[in-house]
């Protein structure tokens, strides 16, 4: 990893002011486009349009296309679901019902609170949960589990009435029992074999076998970035999630093993994951490095590691813990981990972050599986404005209003006189005759 000193070097490094990261650099936008024949936006809208005419027929000709999947039906029956759950292995059912039970004990928590907030604006406010919500958790190659613990439950707890699961199949054509497990534990209504663009596209606009949805959520590759923020406004989404992303804070004291496994942990979910730590000891900075170098050649996906550490890792030295919290402010990461000496003083400082790990013993890997809020977090900076998937993204609020007849001897001829300074007549007269 690259060892940089002192506070300039590092804001300019991680600075985001140029681009958010899910989206393309003219280098990434020419391979794709290379790949594809097309610019990548328009072959996203191009798969979006197609599967609005088309339907399910556009669905599984581009499952065959891109996952060389050779499907007949989308739909993964309530009993494939089931048996699912017993083909997996009895430790791994175990695991996926303890964090299910995490996950659900968080948001029931959550929900508790949201729903005596609306007890006390009775009268005024309404709330509801959404009726239909389309989740979409990664497959193919690899699955997630987790995924879909950390957005199904969020969602069942809010009350929504109708749980739809994508995911995209293997080449044999199914979906991991892993995946189908997770589902049936986490109580998803149905569940279809598809991923990418057409998945959301199916999801934005309904087909004879997927059902339109009112909300998106779920993380996915570039392609299904694309069509979320294509589909917006057609449906509601949780937001544009990019790669994955750590930002470590370590003092002098901090366990140099633990700051470099949670750097390696983050390196091998993908080539575009950025490790970055910011510490206040050269010392631990050299430390660190030389684990993760010597550590790397040990892991299953060092090819990956390697490359994620090469391109977008990173060890700051810094001067002090101001330093480096204005630079933890300005970088909003998707985790950030606080590997300090009394870590729990920082937490009323830290404005930006998607999830904030204090304490050693709190590996953002706890927070991937099985801590309980969500995994689904802002990437790419947009943590300085959004927050993690919970269960507001599974509720709306319906504002409520009755006014007496005292209130509108007080308010009305206001509202007339406002109305009639915006060239509204009728509005001023609708708001006087309530007064007669």
């Amino acid at each position: 990893m690259e060892i940089i000193r002192g506070f300039a070097q590092a804001e300019k490094r991680l600075s985001r002011r140029d681009k958010a990261g899910f989206f393309l650099d003219e280098t990434q936008r020419a391979e794709l486009a290379k790949r594809l024949g097309v610019d990548p936006e328009k072959a996203v809208n191009g798969i979006i349009d197609d599967v609005r005419k088309q339907g399910d027929k556009a669905v599984l000709e581009y499952t065959l296309k891109f996952d060389r999947a050779s499907i007949s039906k989308l739909e993964v029956s309530p009993a494939e679901i089931k048996q699912a759950a017993g083909e997996i292995s009895a430790e791994l059912f175990e695991a996926l019902k303890l964090a299910a039970a995490q996950v659900r004990a968080y948001h029931r928590f959550q929900k508790e609170a949201v729903w005596k907030a609306a007890e006390i604006m009775q009268g005024k406010q309404l709330i509801r949960p959404l009726e239909r919500v389309g989740l979409y958790v990664p497959g193919g190659k690899a699955f997630y589990p987790s995924t879909v613990l950390m957005t199904a439950i969020p969602a069942k707890e809010a009350g929504v009435n109708e749980i739809i699961l994508v995911t995209p199949p293997g080449a044999d054509g199914k979906i991991p029992a892993p995946t189908l497990a997770a589902a049936y534990i986490a109580g998803v209504d149905k569940v279809f074999a598809c991923g990418g663009a057409q998945a959301v596209a199916a999801l934005a606009f309904g087909t004879k076998s997927i059902p339109k949805v009112d909300k998106i959520c779920g993380p996915g590759n570039i392609f299904v970035t694309l069509a979320k923020k294509a589909v917006f406004g057609v449906v509601d989404i949780d937001g544009l999630q990019g790669p994955s992303e750590v930002l470590i804070l370590a003092d002098q004291y901090a366990n140099a093993e633990y700051c470099a496994s949670d750097i390696l942990a983050q390196a091998e979910h993908d080539v575009l994951a950025s490790p970055i730590m910011v510490t206040t000891s050269a010392e631990l900075a050299k430390r660190v490095n030389d684990i993760v170098e010597t550590k790397t050649d040990t892991c299953t996906r060092k090819d990956i590691i390697r490359q994620s550490l090469r391109d977008n890792g990173l060890i700051a030295v810094v001067d002090n813990m101001d330093e480096a919290i204005k630079l933890a402010n300005m970088y909003a990461a998707e985790h950030l981990c606080l590997l300090v000496k009394d870590s729990e003083q920082y937490l009323s400082r830290i404005n930006h972050a998607g999830c904030i790990f204090y304490g050693e013993k709190a590996s953002v890997v706890m927070g991937d599986y099985v801590a309980g809020p969500s995994h689904a977090l802002p990437t790419s900076g947009t943590a300085r404005f959004s927050s993690p998937l919970n269960i507001l993204d599974f509720v709306k609020y319906i504002d409520i209003v009755n006014v007496s007849k005292e209130e509108v001897a007080k308010l009305g001829k206001a509202a007339a006189t406002i109305a009639r300074a915006e060239g509204l007549e009728c509005h001023a007269e609708a708001a006087l005759k309530r007064m007669g």
